[in-house]
């Protein structure tokens, strides 16, 4: 049976199919959840604070979902054309998601403002988690590549379990002839390290940035031959830095 939290949820997610959410009133949230108005406002505290918890909900879901596809037994490239591909198809079809991923806010959707930090000192634990709000468009972007980094970067260390050991998501650039001296292997490796970490970083933020891109100017074909390209091709400039600032610490869940 779900918690009176998870039912108001439910109940206004509901309500949005019908309505717009300036039309829905929280009487009616209440009523849909089985609850009292007053239970709705101790969880949220207001309209505002259920819309911010309601969003950080459907966040929550698509990070848990990137995380099962990363976990498959499949090799780099599959990994990131699967999370490419059910990113596409979640947002079709979960209207928040969308807004949440891509910024486009439309008068249906709740874009409720930021929580005041005022609010942070509230007395109700439930109020506090709704204070929060989901992570911004940006930040989603970042720690969908940083997880997906994160899991193929594992796979490298510990390749036992998947099998067939792991693959990166494209061919490695000789650099054997750049700026490090081979007297000085230690600073050659780290430079190589540090190469490596952030092509994985940029290729894993090139796939979900071609999701997105598909998600809002769809073409004939799945997003999934595009992904597979840029994460497999050889990179033709030198590398500097990935596309995004790092993921925020807070709305990592």
């Amino acid at each position: 049976m779900p918690t009176a939290r998870e039912a108001l949820l439910r109940s206004a997610l509901a309500a949005l199919a019908d309505l717009p959410w300036s039309a829905i009133r929280m009487v009616d949230v209440a009523s849909g959840a089985g609850v009292s108005r007053q239970t709705l406002y101790n969880e949220f505290g207001s309209k505002d604070g259920l819309a911010r918890a309601l969003m950080r909900r459907e966040a929550d879901r698509y990070l848990h979902g990137v995380e099962r596809l990363l976990g498959e037994r499949a090799d780099a490239a599959d990994r990131l054309v699967a999370v490419a591909e059910w990113t596409v198809g979640e947002a079709r079809a979960r209207p928040l998601l969308r807004a949440l991923l891509t910024g486009c806010w439309g008068e249906w959707l709740p874009a409720p403002p930021p929580a005041r930090a005022a609010t942070a000192t509230s007395a109700v634990p439930a109020q506090r988690r709704a204070d929060a709000g989901p992570p911004g468009t940006a930040d989603l972007v970042a720690l969908v590549r940083d997880r997906s980094a994160a899991a193929l970067r594992q796979d490298s260390r510990d390749p036992g379990p998947r099998g067939a050991g792991p693959r990166d998501p494209g061919p490695r650039r000789d650099h054997s002839q750049g700026d490090h001296s081979p007297r000085d292997p230690g600073r050659r490796d780290h430079g190589q390290r540090d190469h490596d970490r952030d092509e994985l970083l940029y290729r894993c933020e090139l796939a979900v940035r071609l999701a997105l891109a598909h998600l809002i100017a769809p073409g004939a074909e799945s997003v999934g031959p595009l992904v597979r390209t840029a994460v497999t091709a050889r990179l033709r400039a030198p590398l500097r830095a990935p596309l995004s600032a790092p993921s925020p610490r807070a709305g990592a869940r």
